[in-house]
């Protein structure tokens, strides 16, 4: 199983929230703008995610799918998971346990 390409991968930390959501955004859109096949957005170092966050991870999903791309979602812990379920968001998003192994051996 190869290592996905660090420069595919986006490690998030911290509380993703109404403040932090417009830099996502522009990091997650820099990343579209080289249409890779795969995008790994890493939120094992995540604590909480708001409204704001999520609709970033919706548009970026939606734009990444318009080219033929995949964006997964990787390392999210029970504290997510919950916030993901509760929005139904866990049946919309490609959440891959692999990923989480990948990211691990790196």
């Amino acid at each position: 199983m190869a290592l996905p390409d660090p420069a595919n991968v986006l490690p998030l930390e911290g509380e993703i929230d109404l403040d932090v959501s417009p830099r996502l955004e522009r990091a997650i859109k820099s990343m579209i703008r080289k249409r890779p096949d795969r995008i790994i957005v890493d939120l094992s170092g995540v604590t909480f995610i708001d409204s704001s966050g999520l609709a970033v991870l919706i548009r970026a999903m939606q734009d990444v799918q318009n080219y033929g791309g995949k964006l997964t979602l990787s390392g999210i812990g029970p504290g997510l998971r919950s916030i993901f379920e509760m929005a139904r968001l866990d049946q919309f998003f490609l959440i891959d346990q692999r990923d989480d192994e990948l990211l691990a051996a790196d």
